[in-house]
This record gives C-alpha cells, sequence and structure tokens, in this order.
C-alpha cells in the first residue's frame, strides 16, 4: 500500500495501480503481482490479533497473498521490511534550513524524512529544497536559512507501509523517479527508509530475490 502526503495530511492511501492514477503515469508493465496491496495488509493485521492460530499468522497471510497472485509458494516474497533502513535518520519539522542543511552534509545523506513531534511523517528535505529557497532571495541568504522547515512549502510525499512487496517499490520508485520512499506504519509513524541502495543491496545479498519475475 502506498500513502502521499501533504505537509502531514494524508491525501491519498491505496494500491500501487491507484497511485499512478491519481499520478497519471503510466502504470508499470505486467508483473505477476496482480493483487492489492492492501489485501496483504488487511490479511496481516487482522491475524495479527488471532490469538489461538495455528499456523504463523505472518506466514499465511503471505501465502494467501501468493495464492492471488498465482505465485509458486515456495517462492519468497520480501517487504519492505526485510531491506529497509530502520531507526534511520531524520528531522523535524520545526529545525531550520540551515539545521536540515548541517544533518545533510553530516551525515553524507541527500534527503532526510521530516516529521512532526509525534514522529508521523511529514514531508522530505534536500539540498536543492534548501537551494532553491535560498534562489529566491540570494541576498538575504542567512535570513533564509533560520526559516523552519515547516513554514516553506513542501512537495508532496509517497510513502509505503513495511510489508509492501519490494517489487511494487522498486516500480513505483523508478516510475516516479524517486531516490527514497519513507515508511510509515498504521498511524502514520516514521519506522524507516528505502533507498535505492538498499534495493541494490538486497539483489545483490538475495539470491532468490528477483524484482521483476
Amino acid at each position: 500500500m502506498f500513502a502521499i502526503y501533504n505537509s502531514g495530511s494524508v491525501g491519498f492511501r491505496s494500491t500501487a495501480d491507484n497511485l499512478y492514477e491519481l499520478k497519471n503515469t503510466d502504470t508499470p508493465g505486467e508483473v505477476r503481482l496482480k493483487p492489492d496491496d492492501d489485501t496483504l495488509f488487511q490479511e496481516y493485521m487482522d491475524s495479527k490479533n488471532k490469538k489461538n492460530s495455528q499456523e504463523n499468522p505472518n506466514l499465511q497471510a503471505i501465502n494467501n497473498y501468493k495464492k492471488m497472485a498465482n505465485i509458486d509458494t515456495n517462492e519468497p516474497v520480501y517487504h519492505v521490511k526485510d531491506i529497509m533502513t530502520e531507526n534511520c535518520i531524520y528531522i523535524k519539522n520545526k529545525a531550520t534550513l540551515d539545521e536540515a542543511y548541517k544533518v545533510l552534509k553530516e551525515n553524507k545523506v541527500s534527503q532526510i524524512p521530516v516529521v512532526n513531534d509525534e514522529k508521523k511523517i511529514y514531508g522530505l528535505i534536500n539540498k536543492k529544497i534548501i537551494l532553491n529557497e535560498i534562489m529566491q532571495e540570494p541576498d538575504e541568504a542567512r535570513i533564509i536559512l533560520q526559516k523552519r522547515i515547516i513554514d516553506i512549502q513542501n512537495d508532496e510525499l509517497i510513502a509505503t507501509d513495511p510489508i509492501s512487496d519490494i517489487r511494487r517499490v522498486s516500480k513505483v520508485m523508478i516510475d516516479f523517479k524517486l531516490d527514497a520512499i519513507p515508511v510509515v506504519n498504521e498511524d502514520d509513524v516514521l519506522v524507516g527508509i528505502v533507498s535505492k541502495t538498499d534495493i541494490i543491496k538486497a539483489v545483490s545479498n538475495i539470491p532468490s530475490l528477483q524484482l521483476w519475475g
């Protein structure tokens, strides 16, 4: 499942197919994963509450998903939670652009998630956003850098949940030209991030992982 956030507010929460329709972007090529991402998500959340299930609830939900997608039940399905970077670097939306720039520079990363005081996802900040703000009034750079992230215009943000299939997420990242995608739980709280680097490492280290089967 995917969600679109605008300054912390959820404007969309649905499947990858609906995401493409909303953004008027061509859908990806034919793949074997047919079911809606939220089908697995809902089954997983429901099964977690079944105390007397004889089968591991997570495994049961995954197998149901495979059957719907006509996938061999012996072929593993890898999810975002299997490759995402947990405890990722983030910054509060009340931080200044100067503080955000220092975090980006010190950690040698291209972008970081922005959250509110409850660690709910708010947006993303990168050097390009900061530079664009400065270029509006280049003679007032020092003043601009003291602006808070919450006070500048934030672009819409696409996020995913921990049990989205890696193949779906990979296609969304490529088609929407995303270098990274935040991972949030059902309460919109940031729990990790998936970058292109994470996906490349996963493909290299997980022999059975094929992004496009």
